[in-house]
């Protein structure tokens, strides 16, 4: 008996998914365990496996199209099975095992008659798991060109980093419905592609089609300075790396790889790709003495004293998250502060004894994450969450770690952090740091967070407040450790002491509650031998 496949949940917040490819075809055996697609989620593109043997007869989702979790994906059954009762919508519920059930609208039914034979429709994909829009950096591809599978079509900015989007099909572009500068809602048009030649006026005429009317021009605004000489201008004239809207180069993975490992700087590297994009032949054949000849009449630009000068920059898909987000928080959580002083002598002694092991490295940050996990086992109140239904106190101790980046904030979680040793808390701290910055963290990595420590202290920054990430409770700021005159049984001396300030969400910890945490965790720092006892 045939089965239905539907769209599956992949994710903890994926609401809709879309078929990146297909590898199997209707016609094709397909075998418990065999890969049938690549779905993009809201999280990451991840193989969907099939747990059915049979036949493929039907699929309801073509590649490069997104859906709903539970809508009609595919159906497998026994080949030359008829199904069309299966698709008919006023099928019995008890002739479609399936986890839920799909529905179709008139106009989606509309829009597919409309779509030529070889014709794929590209929707504005969804690349993070927040992202509700993305802009359009750059277009790689214009209408005319020839697209191959696996070229890249255009750079999309989301909320969270610029990607490159690449192209799954084959055909020519024959539509482009965001021009670059502009901002759309996932799964608005963005492109069409198919056979020279076709008309696409009908497929523009279908409600799918339609572009939203928020659809806005972000491109940013060009300020000219002045040039004073012939020899500056010929300076400024000469061709250094293109960028993109947000500042990104244009340049192929493989390039930015072979310039890393060279320690080429990609900026002064002049791209022979489309668009100006930097290629492999560009990085290899770079000669640093080229870029050195032009570095001198650069230097000549002149600014004139006095001249106003501006530039508008686009709020990028992660910085619009953040400040929805945060705003959110701040808004909608009554949000107090607890600062307290620590006495830090003891810890860094005990920093300076534990990296006298071998191959042994702790840092004062892995000490501070270690006694806050310790310290929220002891007072689940603080390791709460606050929803609008009910309070969860977490008795597991998930501790989230910010990590500035580039173009934000992200914030890759300790699992179990209470559990782990001072060198494990390290090494995971350091390598989560690193992925984070070149944006290779998945997003399991950065789930499932119930506190969080953000440290700027390696800034200098003495003192400072953060704003809770919810749904948690609390939030704790890390400050430098400062050497200043202290009082120790009453005698002025030198001390090394550090500020710390929890901020607290009032609708799930009490000040008492707050402050009884805070004693806790100064048990812990400044006497750091309970940490490994």
């Amino acid at each position: 008996m045939a089965t239905i496949i539907n769209m599956p949940r992949l994710s903890d917040t994926m609401e809709e998914g879309t078929v990146a490819s297909w590898l199997k075809q209707v016609g094709d055996k397909i075998e418990e365990g065999d890969i049938l697609a690549e779905i993009e989620t809201d999280k990451a593109t991840m193989e969907f496996e099939s747990f059915h043997e049979g036949t493929l007869l039907h699929i309801g989702v073509q590649a490069g199209e997104t859906a709903p979790v539970d809508v009609l994906l595919a159906i497998i059954g026994e080949e030359g099975e008829d199904v069309s009762a299966l698709l008919n919508a006023d099928a019995p519920a008890e002739e479609v095992k399936a986890e839920a059930e799909t529905t179709a609208t008139a106009p989606a039914e509309a829009a597919a008659a409309a779509i030529p034979e070889g014709v794929e429709i590209i929707n504005m994909p969804r690349l993070s798991d927040t992202m509700e829009e993305g802009t359009v950096a750059s277009w790689l591809k214009q209408v005319g060109d020839a697209v191959e599978e696996g070229d890249i079509l255009a750079e999309i900015e989301t909320d969270k980093a610029t990607m490159e989007f690449e192209s799954f099909f084959s055909g020519v572009l024959l539509h482009i419905g965001i021009q670059v500068g502009e901002t759309a809602a996932v799964d608005t048009l963005l492109a069409i592609i198919g056979p020279e030649g076709t008309d696409v006026a009908a497929i523009l005429a279908a409600p799918k089609a339609a572009a939203p009317e928020s659809a806005t021009v972000a491109a940013p605004v060009q300020t000219e300075i002045p040039i004073e000489t012939p020899a500056v201008a010929a300076a400024v004239a000469t061709p250094t790396a293109v960028t993109t809207s947000s500042g990104r180069i244009m340049a192929s993975p493989l390039a930015k790889k072979i310039a890393k490992e060279k320690g080429i700087d990609l900026n002064l590297v002049t791209g022979t790709g489309e668009s100006g994009r930097i290629v492999k032949r560009d990085v290899e054949q770079f000669t640093p003495a080229a870029a050195t000849a032009v570095a001198p009449a650069q230097a000549a630009v002149f600014v004139p004293a006095g001249q106003e000068k501006q530039e508008e920059i686009p709020n990028s898909q992660m910085r619009k998250t953040i400040a929805k987000r945060l705003g959110a928080s701040k808004f909608s959580a009554p949000h107090y502060y607890l600062s307290v002083e620590f006495d830090m002598d003891a810890a860094i002694a005990f920093r300076k004894q534990y990296n006298s092991i071998p191959d042994t490295k702790i840092s004062f940050n892995d000490i501070v994450v270690k006694a806050v996990a310790l310290s929220l086992k002891a007072h689940p109140q603080v390791n709460s969450q606050w929803f609008e239904d009910k309070m969860v106190l977490n008795h597991h101790v998930h501790v989230g770690v910010a990590v500035a980046v580039e173009d934000g904030l992200v914030v890759p979680v300790l699992k179990f952090a209470n559990e782990m040793n001072l060198p494990q808390i390290g090494s995971q701290v350091r390598d989560y740091a690193g992925r984070a910055r070149s944006k290779k963290l998945t997003p399991q990595e950065m789930d499932g967070s119930t506190f969080t420590v953000s440290n700027l202290g390696m800034f200098g920054i003495d003192e400072f407040t953060s704003i809770i990430n919810q749904p948690n409770s609390a939030i704790l700021s890390v400050g430098a450790i400062v050497q200043k005159p202290v009082v120790k049984e009453g005698e002025i001396v030198v001390g090394n002491t550090m500020k710390l300030t929890l901020a607290c969400d009032h609708r799930t910890v009490d000040g008492a509650t707050g402050a009884q945490f805070l004693q806790t965790l100064k048990e812990y720092i400044e006497n750091p031998i309970r940490l490994v006892v």
